[in-house]
């Protein structure tokens, strides 16, 4: 390794448990929330326990947010569907 790149200017976005890939839909509302948010993705990486979406800083905390209540994680556990 010759060099290494930083970059403050991201954040990243996480959906993570236990067989991520085989759970239908997962994928599609974290896509299809932060489209609709209009925050931009820069990358995508997966794994059998995550997906995680790389966006800009600016919009970190507003990802967050719009990926939470994608999830139902706005509202307490037994409110949960």
């Amino acid at each position: 390794c010759q060099s290494v790149f930083v970059r403050d200017d991201i954040a990243e976005i996480s959906v993570v448990g236990v067989g991520m890939r085989s759970h239908y839909g997962v994928a599609n509302t974290l896509f299809k929330a932060l489209a609709e948010a209009k925050i931009n993705i820069d990358s995508i990486t997966t794994s059998e326990i995550r997906i995680s979406c790389i966006v800009d800083r600016e919009q970190g905390e507003k990802a967050l947010v719009t990926v939470c209540e994608a999830f139902g994680l706005d509202k307490p556990a037994d409110q949960r569907s």
